[in-house]
């Protein structure tokens, strides 16, 4: 047996959440049962795969190994699956850099589509860590460097990543070598499908990627953090478990860098930021990593210390957004390729020209970069304050139905883009949707009762403790059903549940249900002055019935909960 590893450019990524063995035998047991040749490669034996195609090592005409994917035989016909691959090829052809596993050769029009990488043998960074144990000081910095290099490079194309993890780092000697382009985003263009949120691994998914926040370089760069915590340490910095649990501490900052070098600590803190604009530049990055490599402290970084002002966002896109500037046509540096195919240069060092005659706009995602509506949020969340201090039952009832449609609404969105990432649109979508919807909202449900606990036993402290310094100032009994009390507990609450453990599919729902619903700046511009009426009518009515029982319509317009000190 020998361990000949290389990792799928794009299946892995586009097929699934984790790295796929690669360890294969040095028989002919692997190779393709219908064919021993794919357009001019001899192929040799299978290496990996995933939903959308599989990888094989392969001879080109000169008995160099290469590793060639081919589409799947159930969706090679498929023009969504086809389009995917067309625009793999785009994005691949961009970037020319040691360090990234290089496009030599595409066939996307035949009758079996196929692209062509360099084939990498070494074996993963996951693989080398549990194997060899936590990188030492040296080992790490030249690391860090090289995959520093391979981000450059991607970034001067154009190109997010978006899925640096140690899955997708292959090792030659110490040396990285990246791969994985099957969800890169191309930073200038961000109508192309992001499906990161569900299809990347999580304790190395982004914050901006988990919330469907907008995706910028600062994104390889927490990804570049994630995976030196990982070698440095020989532990996911955001630790194992259920997804929901990892993608939490990730949204928190919530990491655990006990096993890294202390003086690269700050460096990776830094960069681990879970603003986005709080994160140090590329250069800040670099010059922090080469102090590290010298002996240094990052924490004696002044940049470290002083973070980039928070950019500046807006809920509502001008036109400036909507526009992109398209690709430069290939045909003028290098003439008209022929249909459907790369042709890789003599030249190594001769760019390749892309097979893409224009830009493909794959099923999006309809979260991911879009704005996050926080003002019409909080407008509404005031508006359920209001309502709760004129009659609590009604507004918790509202606060606990919206928990449920808006986890309903995340589930769906969510099993959809999955639906058509996998397979791309079909007929039978829409009913796929309708049957699969009531068990979305059975779970949101579940998922709400079970997340509402902490949120309801911290909302209740809070009202307790509103009751007790009232009663302590007005010399009365405390009171739990006044309006006051009422009132800031379920704002803590809410507060809670939003923030709180389960707190993702809440505030991705949320956002989901409120930019299609709330469409357009007139009409967000009634909803927020409705809120905020509706709030203004609420503050009323509790510094006007301060001392008097809230009313608990339906069940009792005269009842009313006591709580009495012992």
């Amino acid at each position: 047996m020998t361990a000949d590893r290389h990792s799928d450019p794009a299946a892995r990524g586009n097929g699934g959440t984790h790295r796929l063995p690669v360890i294969q035998s040095t028989d002919d047991s692997d190779r393709r049962a219908d064919q021993d040749r794919i357009g001019d490669y001899e192929l040799v034996r299978k290496i990996g795969e995933g939903g959308m195609g599989v990888v094989y090592k392969a001879l080109d005409a000169q008995g160099q190994a290469v590793a060639l994917k081919v589409l799947r035989a159930h969706i090679a016909h498929d023009r969504s699956a086809r389009e995917r691959l067309r625009r793999e090829v785009s994005t691949l052809v961009r970037v020319r850099s040691p360090r990234v596993a290089a496009l030599l050769d595409a066939e996307v029009d035949g009758d079996s589509p196929y692209l062509v990488t360099s084939f990498v043998p070494g074996a993963a960074l996951d693989e080398v860590v549990e194997s060899d144990g936590p990188f030492g000081a040296v080992r790490l910095a030249r690391l860090g460097r090289g995959l520093a290099e391979a981000l450059g490079a991607i970034h001067r194309a154009g190109i997010v990543h978006r899925d640096l993890k140690p899955g997708n780092v292959l090792m030659v000697g110490d040396d990285p070598v990246l791969i994985d382009f099957g969800i890169a985003h191309v930073a200038d263009d961000s109508r192309l499908t992001s499906t990161g949120l569900v299809m990347g691994t999580p304790g190395y998914l982004s914050p901006e990627i988990v919330e469907g926040d907008q995706v910028t370089e600062a994104t390889d760069w927490w990804g570049w953090a994630a995976t030196l915590a990982y070698a440095a340490s020989g532990r996911a910095p955001f630790g194992r478990g259920p997804m929901p649990v990892v993608l939490d501490r990730v949204c928190r900052g919530e990491y655990d860098l006990s096993g890294v070098d202390p003086r690269l600590r700050p460096l990776l803190e830094a960069a681990l930021d879970p603003d986005a604009s709080r994160r140090p530049a590329a250069s800040d990055v670099l010059a922090a990593l080469d102090l590290f490599a010298a002996g240094g402290h990052t924490g004696e970084l002044p940049v470290l210390e002083h973070r980039r002002p928070p950019a500046q966002r807006s809920d509502r896109r001008t036109p400036s957004t909507e526009r992109f500037d398209p690709q430069p046509d290939p045909t003028e540096r290098f003439g008209p390729p022929p249909a459907g195919r790369v042709v890789r240069p003599a030249d190594p060092d001769r760019p390749v020209p892309s097979v893409a005659p224009g830009r493909f706009v794959p099923p999006p995602d309809p979260r991911i970069g879009q704005s996050s509506r926080t003002g019409t949020l909080a407008a509404m969340l005031a508006a359920l304050t209001g309502i709760t201090a004129v009659l609590p039952t009604v507004g918790i009832t509202l606060l606990v139905l919206w928990a449920i449609a808006a986890r309903w609404c995340d589930k769906s969105i969510t099993s959809m883009v999955l639906r058509r990432y996998s397979s791309g649109p079909r007929k039978s979508d829409t009913f796929v949707a309708a049957v699969t919807s009531p068990w979305h909202g059975v779970i949101a449900a579940l998922a709400t009762l079970l997340t509402v606990l902490i949120p309801a036993f911290v909302g209740g402290c809070a009202a307790a403790a509103v009751a007790l310094v009232y009663s302590m100032v007005e010399d009365d009994s405390v009171f739990l059903g006044r309006p006051l009390p009422m009132a800031v507990g379920v704002l803590v609450g809410a507060l809670v549940m939003w923030w709180g453990p389960g707190g993702i599919p809440l505030r991705r729902g949320s956002r989901s249900i409120v930019r299609g619903v709330v469409r357009g700046q007139p009409l967000t511009q009634i909803i927020i002055g409705l809120c905020s009426l509706i709030a203004l009518v609420g503050l009323i009515f509790l510094l006007t019935h301060l001392s008097t029982g809230a009313a608990w319509w339906p069940i009792d317009s005269n009842s009313s909960l006591q709580l009495q000190l012992a």
